[in-house]
């Protein structure tokens, strides 16, 4: 052979080569494996399904393909996902499986799941002592009450009748029968984990998310925000002050929130801690009524609390002044606030001053015009618009004029 035939056939050898190394290596499929593909024929043992494994085809049994009357309830071209329960079933296909078998097959199955860790349809039957029992291809498992869900239920009632995933913790199987113990927990723990990591990438300061009211305590409420907690402190609910968690939130709740900060952790489970707000997301009633404010009105408010040295009252929901108790007394001797008023009450005070930058507003008692000049305070009065500025703006204005 020359060496131009040698090089010309090196050449071609080196070609075939790179093109086979450009050609997609076959996809493994292992038992356990959830596969999704597409139906391509409908024939007498099942529904053939192309998950994109070349000539390899997958055979859906055909049991898994009918509905409760035995209508075939999928068609040619429609998409679906399922598992692998054999890699060299009939025909040398591989078999797919989309719900439980019952009878010898199923027990095949369930204990399959078990050794690979995957989920299970179970209908939960019955509340029994420390759990449900759960129904699983046939055969009756039991959930302990820990495990059918992420937190505490205290009632299992209302989960009777209905369908749900689960994991097989616990297999057992011999001539008298197969005992088995499952968990609800653990597919949504999973699920959660899976939810966290797409849910990590949006915790940025400032951004405001949609979230559930998980659990509520007396210091604030526990919001998940899609596989991830955030504490929703109590003083961040409302502007209104005094308020419980419970009194305005419930468990289940969908609400919006914003994220205030998020700071690292060393607790591997719960690797950052979020604080979250809502009255953030609202606007702040005391620029509206502190604009509306001015020294010597009269104006009606609710005793929120009494103390020592006075009252606060309650002008709007979430903004209050101080009453003295020198204001309160009128003259008369007392030693706490509550020997003159008691929450709840409803009196008429007067203002005396609003300090914008403490956000303090001083209230009193009784006819009030020596708080500034008698006949400018008539005069601001009668030039107040519906919507006032500050006393010192109407002032100089009045001034000017």
């Amino acid at each position: 052979m020359s060496q131009e035939e040698t090089t010309e056939d090196f050449a071609s050898l080196f070609a075939e080569y790179e093109k086979q190394a450009q050609k997609p290596k076959r996809r493994e499929v292992r038992v356990g494996d959830s596969v999704a593909g597409k139906v391509v024929s409908i024939g007498r043992d099942g529904a053939f399904v192309d998950l994109g494994l070349g000539s390899l085809q997958a055979l859906l049994a055909l049991d898994d393909v009918r509905d409760a009357k035995g209508n075939v309830n999928v068609q040619v071209g429609d998409d679906i996902k399922a598992r692998v329960v054999e890699t060299s079933g009939k025909a040398g296909c591989i078999v797919l499986r989309r719900s439980m078998a019952k009878g010898a097959v199923g027990s095949a199955e369930l204990a399959q799941a078990a050794q690979f860790g995957l989920a299970v349809e179970g209908l939960v039957t019955a509340v029994n002592k420390g759990g449900v029992d759960v129904l699983v291809a046939g055969v009756r498992g039991f959930c302990p009450i820990s495990q059918l869900d992420l937190r505490h239920v205290e009632d299992a009632t209302p989960y009777v009748g209905q369908k749900f995933p689960f994991k097989i913790t616990k297999y057992e199987g011999d001539n008298r029968g197969i005992n088995i113990v499952v968990s609800r927990r653990a597919v949504l723990e999973e699920a959660r984990k899976a939810e966290a990591v797409v849910t990590r990438g949006k915790l940025v300061a400032g951004a405001v998310m949609n979230g559930v009211v998980s659990s509520l305590r007396d210091f604030g409420a526990f919001i998940d925000l899609g596989g991830i907690d955030g504490l929703l402190p109590a003083s961040e609910i409302s502007f209104q002050r005094g308020l419980k968690p419970s009194d305005t939130l419930a468990v289940g709740q969908e609400i919006e929130v914003q994220i205030l900060r998020v700071e690292k952790t060393d607790d591997p489970k719960r690797p950052e801690r979020i604080s979250l707000s809502l009255k953030s997301l609202t606007r702040d009633p005391w620029q509206d009524l502190a604009d509306k404010l001015v020294p010597g009105s009269k104006v009606q408010g609710k005793v929120a609390r009494a103390e020592s040295f006075g009252a606060f009252i309650e002008l709007e929901p979430g903004i209050e002044g101080l009453a003295h108790i020198s204001e309160l007394s009128g003259g008369k001797q007392a030693k706490h606030a509550r020997e003159l008023v008691k929450p709840g009450d409803v009196i008429e005070v007067t203002v005396l001053s609003v300090d914008r930058e403490k956000r303090r507003i001083s209230l009193g008692t009784g006819e009030r015009e020596e708080v500034v000049d008698a006949e400018d305070f008539a005069a601001a009065r009668r030039a107040a618009p519906e919507r006032l500025g500050t006393f010192g703006d109407l002032f100089k204005n009045l001034k000017v004029q």
